[in-house]
């Protein structure tokens, strides 16, 4: 296959473009660099099948190809906040032109929308067909709604033009090549206890989440773009629910940090609670996670104690 991978040089747009290499596809690498890191992509400079474009989603592009693996969009509330406007461009100006192309070139193409759409749910586990509680004026707005927006983007060209389309729900995935600075709970939460400050925690701790590692979840996506005759949307997630302050202890312990926990307020329209549904995924594409949370955590800590070996 030849494919293309918006946001390919991101967390888990670079373990994507690893994938396809290894199994044999020309890899096409859309990034604006914008949270997306050169580091990232290095090491797969040695791939003959394997180029890097910078380009900003948001302005149209001409460039063939047979699949499209849409993932340009910030995705930690740090990113996505910084310029809101620019997100919600991103995820509906940029989603348009990638249907452009798809439409055009006859491609396939698969978005990676996100559990955000759900909001704060007053479904739990969240399904499907579940149509979420998301506040559309708060500061979380522009990726929450710019992502449902892109979701009825995809299935109006669907209806009205036939692009053949794959919509996927991801959850909270981990895992080696997290951004320290991009504030999703894990890193920092990893990042704080390497350094020995104290672990932060918004709110009591008790809402939970479901931690995917990011192997399960690029398995995932494989199998929902090679699956013919499935438009989605499908949640991709792990379904091990856990609060955020069992999060913290496990990462103390296996950190063997001295590091305290301390509160602050909850941040305004974040989830309580979030779980996925994966019967959907289990029954269409014979996929669940694998990977337990410890060995995630694992692999997840040597990588930034790497990193910060380089930074520090």
């Amino acid at each position: 296959m030849n494919c293309i991978v918006t946001g390919g040089a991101g967390f888990i747009g670079s373990h994507l473009c690893e994938k396809l290499l290894v199994n044999g596809h020309d890899v096409v690498c859309i990034d604006n660099f914008f949270t997306g890191s050169k580091k990232n992509v290095e090491h797969l400079q040695d791939y003959n099948n394997f180029e890097i474009i910078r380009h900003d989603v948001t302005e149209p592009i001409l460039i063939e190809t047979e699949n499209i693996f849409h993932f340009a969009c910030p995705a930690s509330p740090v990113h996505y906040q910084r310029d809101p406007v620019k997100t919600l461009e991103t995820n509906v100006i940029g989603t348009h032109n990638m249907l452009k192309v798809a439409d055009r070139t006859g491609a396939r193409i698969l978005l990676a929308s996100t559990s955000e759409v759900y909001g704060n749910p007053e479904v739990h586990p969240q399904v499907e067909s579940y149509f979420g509680n998301v506040n559309p004026i708060g500061p979380r707005a522009c990726y929450d709604e710019g992502k449902r927006c892109a979701e009825t983007l995809m299935f109006d060209y669907h209806r009205e033009k036939l692009v053949d389309i794959r919509v996927i729900r991801i959850f909270n995935t981990y895992g080696p090549r997290m951004s320290a600075m991009d504030g999703r709970v894990v890193s920092n939460f990893i990042v704080q206890a390497l350094i020995g400050n104290p672990i932060t925690i918004y709110g009591d701790g008790g809402q939970t989440r479901s931690f995917c590692y990011v192997d399960d979840l690029i398995n995932g996506i494989y199998s929902m773009m090679k699956k013919d005759n499935i438009t989605g949307p499908v949640n991709l997630g792990n379904p091990s629910e856990r609060t955020i302050l069992n999060l913290a202890e496990n990462i103390i312990r296996l950190t063997e940090s001295e590091s305290k926990i301390i509160h602050k307020e909850l941040p305004k329209d974040d989830p309580v609670r979030r779980k996925p549904d994966i019967s959907y995924a289990k029954e269409q594409l014979n996929w669940e996670p694998c990977i337990e949370l410890r060995e995630g955590l694992e692999s997840t800590i040597n990588y930034f104690k790497t990193v910060m070996e380089r930074i520090l």
